[in-house]
């Protein structure tokens, strides 16, 4: 161990700092909580990925990005059946996870969005974009592996730093080279893969190894191995910093050079020819990195075996972002964590899908937008004259079409006193300030005056428009001055190895002609970056509670011209509805026909009774709960006791939410009524039950049997199949039509059961775990089916779903599997939220689009957020309240006992021409102090 005490070193991505180092070689060290290493990674050096799993990872990234071609990112869901396909490849071949199989899809297919391509071993990909402090960064995607892509890097770097003569940045993992370029560096992105040789590569690789502190770590190992250094001492070890002094000192004289100041050589190292410094460049450039390899890619790259792509992108692809987040093992430069250029990258704000159409292309508003920025703003003659300097020559034309107000009248004003006059340039004129007059005069009539070449005055004229023009072709520059397009090619070339100029396609597609290659000045250029992503991420800004109100109203089918209609809509409706608890009535009174258009109770039971949707109440009741040691409260039925749905296909919440809900049974014996305790116990013992079955077997009379039944539903302990049962016990109109006895209609109510008899208890702790996490993904995923976007504040209704801290860990899975965005959705709300990629999509859509009239919503509606998602009082969630809405703000309020609306009484009347059991009216009981007749 090559350290002191004090020093930080970095295992893994976890740094622990050295507290003192025994005499027989062991080191006690503690935990440094993420601070940067002290060390070099050198000393720490791993196995990097072997040659054999590069190729199987550019096959895996090639056959995914095969089986996916047609796939835009956003759309990425097992529905579609490439994605399925794929997904069920991956599983079988690669024995990964559903969930993992979609993250592997949704990253090859992100990233190529970006990129236009994926990299692999027969594909590498430079992809340059700017940074936050005004910068670029240079991603080279090779997937080659660690030792491949070092020894490339180190190359690189060197080659850079002898033709800019500055020193850089750079990275290297086993996915590719980062390299953080400064202003001064512009050429053409596509010559990044001619850089290199196989001529020179390997002299560049063993000069720039030789100033990293790779060289000096493997030559205290060869010094060690050869028996240079002595390792004992009268029996005793000798310590790791006395052998470093001395290998400093070996090497020093056997290679002078290497241990000499490098401010005192001029040109390359001589590497002398002695068998330990032979050995030790030999496990550089062989073991640390490999030469051989890295040859064999500049080959490839030579004879076009290996395809080269170049582009220019906005932001960061998804392969980048490995990179920029790179270890401090994976530094190819002696810069610490702190001092990277690379934190100057943001990747915190995503681009929506739906504009990554087209890889790295500029937004066309962006540029238009900085164009007229850039055009000067003429506000006397004394600034035309300013102007006139800086572009030795003004298209008339160009003043008469863009706007230019009261520029005729400021340049008489330099006519007048001579400070300008009009030249032609062939057909063109043109105006021209009197200091220019011979520049001008060099650039069209092809005669030199007073030594003044024609390149100095096309370069000085270059350099005014650039500030101006925005994307510009040599050959549109050339038609716009009369000039040759091919010397404007050169200027623009000169002034792009100055680093004034980039050259890409901003406006127009990738050309091969010269005089079409698309420049742009780099300033502007970054000015046109960041306005993309902004008017990019604009999109996706969050939204005033208030327009989140009036969206999520249109979500849930509330607001006009967004209801559903027939069955199918029905159960659409309940799947957003899944697991809200609401008192009994308000279902079919305000819940469904606010949502169903022309609701037909008749849909409801076809639902239930063929098994798709299922009823009860999920919460447990007050009475199981009491602690005061008054005694249990008794179980009393009413039309208000809550009650959910959910979607028999998809309730693995459902397990979680009853699985708390274990009664002990002393508390059912003082809860309940005989009637009820006998009936829950015969459904215990017997299971399913039709009700003539339960009145027959416990001997009791219809109308007992169905109050005994009633309140078991409303404490949460029974349901049927159907809900015509329930319907006739809420409805005081339909209980006279089936109180006599004598009248025998057929039920659509079904069986009765026990709501939480199918809850089966887990084998083991990993059977219980992986119940558990299925159950919170459910209940994850049904909140976001019920308001598009689910945060903290948004959820302060919903009674059975699991606190808000393990949601949030599910929550956050489900975004890094790529299945739901992270962000910020709605303002003036902290915390995190999460949101459905389509409910984003339609959130942005909706942004200013305001509602007509106003829109009334039950007071036991999921929807009634008056208080919670906008300011005004809580309405109380029960039978007979309700809250007006109007623009997404709280109009008013319904008292209790409003009036029955003309709809709630068509249905009414349609549910009672369904077929009822004949019910007797309830025998009065005697309500005992403390029950809540409420529930």
């Amino acid at each position: 161990m090559d350290s002191s005490p004090g020093d930080v070193i970095l295992l893994g991505n976890t740094s622990w700092r050295v507290q003192r180092i025994e005499t027989a070689g062991r080191v006690l060290v503690e935990d440094a909580h993420g601070a940067p290493p002290s060390l070099p990674f050198w000393t720490g050096e791993a196995p990097q990925r072997t040659g054999v799993l590069c190729d199987g990872v550019s096959e895996l990234r090639e056959e995914i990005a095969a089986r996916t071609k047609g796939i835009a990112p956003g759309y990425i869901s097992p529905a579609r059946p490439e994605v399925s396909s794929a997904i069920a490849w991956l599983m079988e071949e690669c024995g990964v996870c559903a969930s993992g199989a979609q993250q592997l899809i949704a990253y090859i297919v992100v990233g190529r969005a970006v990129l236009g391509a994926v990299p692999s071993k027969t594909t590498i990909i430079a992809e340059r974009f700017f940074d936050e402090g005004g910068g670029m960064q240079l991603i080279l995607h090779a997937p080659f592996g660690g030792r491949i892509n070092k020894g490339w890097g180190l190359a690189l770097r060197k080659r850079f730093c002898r033709g800019f003569n500055f020193e850089l940045q750079a990275a290297a993992t086993d996915n590719g080279i980062n390299i953080s370029l400064a202003e001064q560096h512009s050429f053409p992105l596509s010559d990044v893969f001619q850089f290199l040789t196989e001529i020179t590569t390997k002299a560049l690789l063993e000069q720039a190894s030789l100033a990293s502190p790779i060289f000096k770590t493997r030559w205290r190992w060869a010094a060690g191995r050869s028996l240079q250094l002595l390792r004992f001492s009268k029996g005793k070890r000798i310590a790791p910093q006395i052998q470093r002094t001395r290998s400093d000192d070996l090497m020093a004289s056997v290679f002078p050079q290497a241990a000499a100041c490098f401010e005192n050589i001029e040109g390359d190292i001589q590497i002398p020819d002695h068998p330990l410094v032979r050995e030790v460049m030999q496990d550089v450039l062989q073991e640390a990195m490999d030469l051989e390899g890295l040859l064999a890619v500049l080959r490839g790259i030579n004879d076009g075996s290996i395809r080269c792509l170049a582009v220019d992108t906005p932001v960061p692809s998804q392969f980048a972002h490995e990179l920029l987040n790179a270890n401090p093992y994976a530094f190819l430069d002696e810069a610490g964590l702190e001092e990277r250029r690379t934190r100057a990258v943001s990747l915190g704000g995503a681009i929506p899908p739906s504009v990554l159409e087209q890889a790295g292309k500029l937004d066309l508003q962006a540029i238009d937008t900085v164009r007229n920025q850039c055009w000067p703003d003429i506000r006397d003659e004394h600034e035309l004259h300013d102007l006139l300097m800086s572009l030795v020559a003004l298209p008339v034309g160009m003043v008469e079409a863009g706007c230019c107000l009261q520029w005729d009248k400021w340049y008489e004003c330099l006519v007048r006193t001579g400070r300008a006059q009009t030249m032609n340039a062939g057909e063109i004129p043109c105006w021209v300030p009197t200091e220019r007059l011979d520049y001008a005069r060099t650039l069209w009539l092809r005669e030199s005056i007073d030594g003044i070449a024609k390149d100095t005055v096309l370069k000085k004229c270059v350099q005014g428009w650039a500030q101006i023009l925005g994307p510009v072709t040599a050959k549109s520059f050339a038609e716009m001055l009369f000039v040759d397009p091919a010397l404007v090619f050169q200027t623009f070339i000169a002034m792009e190895v100055q680093g004034l100029l980039m050259r890409g396609s901003f406006e127009k597609p990738a050309t091969e002609a010269d005089h079409d290659i698309e420049w742009c000045e780099r300033r502007i250029l970054q000015r046109i970056h960041k306005l993309t992503i902004g008017i990019r991420r604009k999109e996706i800004e969050p939204v005033a509670p208030a327009a989140f109100m009036r969206w999520i109203l249109g979500w849930q089918h509330i607001a006009p011209q967004t209801q559903l209609a027939g069955e199918e809509g029905l159960l659409e409706a309940l799947a957003q509805l899944e697991g809200f608890e609401a008192p009994a009535i308000e279902w079919e009174r305000t819940l469904l026909p606010a949502r169903v258009a022309d609701y037909n109770p008749a849909w409801l039971d076809r639902l239930c009774l063929s098994g798709a949707v299922g009823w009860g109440r999920v919460s447990p009741h007050p009475a199981f709960a009491a602690g005061d040691g008054a005694g249990p409260r008794r179980v009393i039925p009413s039309n208000a006791a809550p009650i959910t749905f959910y979607m028999r296909d998809s309730a693995e919440w459902l397990a979680l939410a009853l699985r708390d809900q274990c009664v002990e049974e002393r508390k059912l014996n003082q809860a309940l009524t005989p009637d009820g305790l006998r009936a829950w116990e015969l459904l215990q013992q017997r299971g399913a039950c039709f009700v003539e079955d339960i009145q027959r077997l416990l001997n009791l009379t219809r109308h007992q049997t169905h109050s005994a039944l009633w309140e078991l539903a409303a404490a949460g302990l029974a349901a049927a199949d159907g809900f015509d049962q329930l319907r006739t016990m809420i409805d005081p109109e339909r209980k006279p039509a089936a109180a006599a006895a004598h009248r025998r209609l057929r039920s659509a109510a079904g069986r009765w059961s026990l709501f939480n008899a199918d809850i089966a208890t887990p084998s083991d702790a990993m059977e219980k775990a992986r119940r558990d996490d299925a159950a919170i993904e459910s209940a994850a995923r049904m909140l976001l089916a019920r308001y598009g976007v689910v945060f903290r504040d948004l959820v302060a209704r919903e009674s059975n779903v699991p606190r808000w801290g393990v949601l949030l860990r599910m929550l956050r899975r489900l975004e890094d599997r790529g299945e739901i965005r992270g962000g910020r959705f709605v303002s003036g709300f902290g915390g995190e939220q999460f949101a459905l990629p389509e409910a984003v999509e339609s959130l942005r859509a909706a942004r200013h689009r305001d509602t007509q009239g106003t829109i009334t919503v039950a007071g036991a509606d999921p929807m009634n957020l008056a208080g919670i998602l906008i300011p005004g009082e809580r309405v109380p969630a029960v039978p007979g309240r309700s809250v007006v809405f109007h623009d997404g703000l709280v109009a008013g309020s319904e008292p209790d006992a409003a009036p029955e609306t003309a709809k709630v009484r068509q249905i009414r009347a349609a549910a009672r021409k369904l077929p009822v059991t004949p019910h007797v009216a309830p025998i009065p009981v005697r309500e005992p102090a403390g029950s809540l007749s409420l529930f």
